[in-house]
């Protein structure tokens, strides 16, 4: 099933399209260390980028981080991501690993990535190896050098901009005098920046650009072959620092500076670009990146400029340090949705056969709702990675069978509800509250599975080696004893339809024949499940699902998106959940 692209990112699509009719066969400009302006721009336009050379990080921590990246990698630790981009699985470049605070996650490109767990204190992580361990604990050992740097580096910023000085130091080389907060600074400041370099997991790449003959040429500058395309990092706390230790394996130190025929950046060295987001006045910058660098995106740099990361020729690792977003992400936060949903059961049977304490129509919501985030955020998400997870540590694989059998109640869950709105006597209002609370979840639940389903079994996914083969978990074959409802639900779904077709007709006024969820209409598909032919045919040449959002010029529909129901006589209007006015 073909996947409707998000809003924002046909609108990132619909940008990045102008910006190259604007361009047309012309690039760009864009800086590098052998411009003269390079620095001054800096300076100028990316005051909130700093790299730190390799001389100015201890030699000794050089060393165990870069043998700590050559450990996982031998092990076979890092895996290239199977990721869902504009409805399309790709194979990223890259290959990663997520190494972290135990529990955490980070997702990037529709995928979430479970941590291995770094030993931090209280940690019951055990590693498959002990030089697993060692490496993850050296990870560890940098993230603590690159939180004080930060927050250093923070401070530094942070006193220029208050003494009204312009020239921030960019690039920190060993002697570099530090500049501390001083008396100026109160607590609150202090805390702040402790808490945006708060870094609780870092993203592990490596890339052999000798391997990966096919990668895209960068577009807007003509700065040669990318290993990672122009973005901003995803599902970061606001504002929070990024840090980045990178680690080319071998080839060339320096750039070809005296070579005469070359222009712009030396392709066979490593560069990091960056440009201001949509901008085609400022210069971009490609900054080389020499064995054992750090760069640091400081305060909403991340928000406001894209960056690229530009291959060279040897092997490269890099670790990237990061804030994560993980208000919904952790273990802890899924366990607790869980025991939230099955608040509900009041008795349970030894066949599994549940019975509810609440009818209540946002009870039901609620419970469906979690039903859906644990199974496609969570369990889908995890056994998509096939069984890479062994190759560190099966610290996960407790908690997923937790979360499996609390997932497995919610469906009896859904069972006994769906017995409740079979039941012959029950008032239409009520039956009606109960359809409305669960109809979009499970209606949702099939797409989903559908889709999951076919991405297990795509091409793309039979190429993977054996512990990488996507896994479709939870599955289960029509008739499973042991499960209350099918994994297909398409009966299911057209059931509940039909029945809330009746209801909304038994209870609404003579004359009205059709209606629809305001949230289908709302979406960029043409679905008209239940849309009379007139109605289909009128929406149809209105373009209604494109112009939802801003009405039909010169028609009857205002607005949309406060609405639940969509029904018509002779005219089409919206009404408000609980049978309002028109929204005319």
């Amino acid at each position: 099933m073909k996947r409707t692209p998000t809003a924002e990112e046909r609108e990132r699509e619909a940008k990045k399209l102008r910006l190259l009719e604007e361009l047309e066969d012309t690039w760009l400009p864009y800086l590098t260390p052998k411009d003269d302006e390079f620095y001054q721009q800096w300076q100028l336009k990316y005051p909130k980028l700093i790299l730190r050379e390799a001389a100015s990080v201890p030699e000794l921590l050089h060393k165990e981080v870069q043998q700590a990246f050559l450990t996982l990698h031998e092990h076979g630790c890092l895996f290239r991501d199977l990721v869902r981009i504009q409805g399309k699985d790709l194979l990223t470049p890259v290959s990663r690993i997520l190494i972290g605070n135990p529990g955490c996650t980070y997702k990037y490109l529709n995928t979430r990535l479970f941590t291995v767990p770094w030993p931090v204190k209280g940690s019951d992580a055990k590693y498959n190896e002990a030089e697993i361990a060692a490496a993850c604990q050296t990870f560890l050992k940098l993230n603590s050098y690159l939180q004080v740097e930060t927050i250093q580096a923070l401070e530094e910023l942070a006193a220029k901009e208050k003494a009204n000085i312009d020239a921030v130091p960019v690039c920190i080389g060993p002697d570099f005098p530090r500049v501390g907060m001083g008396s100026s600074f109160d607590g609150h400041d202090e805390i702040d920046m402790k808490n945006r370099a708060a870094y609780n997991v870092t993203l592990l790449n490596f890339m052999d650009p000798q391997k990966m003959p096919y990668l895209k040429e960068e577009p807007y500058f003509g700065m040669g072959k990318m290993a990672v395309s122009w973005h901003h990092d995803e599902n970061l706390v606001d504002r929070s620092a990024v840090a980045v230790y990178s680690y080319s394996c071998e080839g060339p130190e320096e750039e070809s500076e005296d070579d005469p025929q070359l222009e712009g950046r030396d392709p066979d060295i490593w560069h990091v670009g960056f440009k201001i987001s949509w901008d085609i006045e400022t210069p971009g910058l490609a900054i080389p990146l020499h064995q054992g660098d750090c760069y640091f995106m400081l305060d909403d740099l991340n928000a406001t400029h894209q960056h690229c990361v530009l291959a060279g020729l040897p092997p490269r690792f890099s670790s990237t340090h990061r804030v994560a977003e993980c208000s919904t992400g952790t273990l802890e936060y899924i366990s607790q949705r869980c025991q939230v949903a099955l608040q509900n059961v009041r008795d349970e049977a030894d066949n599994g056969e549940i019975s509810l304490k609440s009818l209540e129509s946002v009870v039901l919501k609620q419970g469906e709702e979690i039903h859906n985030e644990v199974e496609f955020e969570w369990l889908r998400q995890f056994w998509f990675q096939g069984s890479r997870h062994k190759k560190c540590t099966d610290w996960w694989y407790q908690p997923m069978s937790q979360l499996e059998e609390m997932w497995r109640k919610m469906e009896w869950l859904t069972s006994a509800v769906l017995r409740e709105v079979r039941k012959e006597g029950v008032p239409m209002e009520q039956k009606n509250e109960m359809l409305t609370s669960i109809l979009a979840a499970i209606t949702t639940r099939q797409n989903l599975r559908r889709e999951w389903h076919a991405r297990c079994q795509s091409r793309i996914a039979r190429t993977l080696p054996a512990d990488q083969k996507p896994e479709c978990r939870p599955y289960w074959e029509k008739g499973d004893p042991s499960m209350p409802l099918p994994f297909d639900l398409t009966e299911i779904v057209s059931e509940l339809r039909a029945e809330y077709q009746s209801a909304i007709n038994t209870m609404l006024p003579g004359g009205i024949t059709c209606f629809k969820f305001a949230s289908q209409i709302c979406c960029s598909s043409e679905r008209f499940d239940f849309v009379c032919s007139g109605c289909r045919s009128l929406f149809l040449d209105k373009r209604l699902w494109e112009a939802s959002l801003k009405g039909w010029e010169g028609g009857v529909v205002r607005e949309v998106v406060s609405a639940s129901t969509v029904y018509c006589s002779e005219e089409v209007s919206v009404m408000h959940a609980k049978g309002g006015e028109p929204l005319t």
